[in-house]
């Protein structure tokens, strides 16, 4: 974030910091990424999770052996995740989506780009702007996985009713190739109207 100022799409998170801890640790990794954890590579392949939150996610897949560099731009999660999973298998940087400023100057490509309910904050510019960016960060051969959610908006935050057509269609253009993709209920939290698209790719080419 060159401006010093967090991305758009992180409103509503920094005041809920405390709240959402208690409510995304409570949903169990393996649960959450079942689909998607038979497509990825072994351990210790190094994984980047960008919108890392508390840190769960991370610390599950260090858990599993592998490398992880987690990207959380809203300090109050960042702090939490860091105290709550100490682990000298995960990275944390500062850094957000389109842009991912700090990530680009490092010049890594990585095995596995997770994102997590974290594509539908961007509005269709800084998709567009943020897609070439991260196909670049997935190396060839390498998997990247993300979901969107769908249903009533809470309160505060910023985000758009993005379908998985459109985000197959936009990933295809950067060599991202659809494995996966599938809708599932809001299981692990029960919300009603919230429905997820799990998506998952692989890039074939450079």
């Amino acid at each position: 974030m060159t401006d010093g100022s967090a991305p758009r799409g992180t409103a509503g998170y920094a005041a809920e910091a405390e709240r959402l801890v208690s409510q995304y640790e409570s949903i169990a990794f393996s649960e959450i990424h079942a689909a998607i954890l038979p497509l990825l590579p072994a351990p210790p392949a190094h994984i980047l999770d960008i919108g890392a939150g508390t840190g769960r996610d991370a610390a599950g897949f260090a858990a599993l052996g592998y490398r992880v560099t987690a990207v959380e731009p809203t300090a109050e999660l960042r702090r939490q995740a860091v105290a709550l999973h100490p682990s000298p298998s995960i990275d944390w940087l500062d850094d957000g989506l389109p842009d991912l400023a700090a990530l680009s100057g490092r010049r890594e490509a990585f095995d596995v780009v997770m994102l997590t309910a974290v594509w539908m904050h961007l509005d269709e510019a800084e998709r567009h702007r943020a897609m070439p960016r991260l196909a670049a960060l997935v190396r060839v051969g390498g998997v990247m996985a993300l979901s969107l959610r769908h249903g009533p908006v809470p309160p505060g935050r910023r985000m758009f009713d993005v379908s998985a057509a459109e985000t197959i269609d936009l990933a295809r253009g950067y060599g991202l190739r659809c494995l996966l993709c599938r809708t599932d209920e809001d299981a692990q939290l029960g919300r009603p109207g919230v429905t997820w698209d799990r998506v998952a790719f692989v890039r074939d080419e450079a």
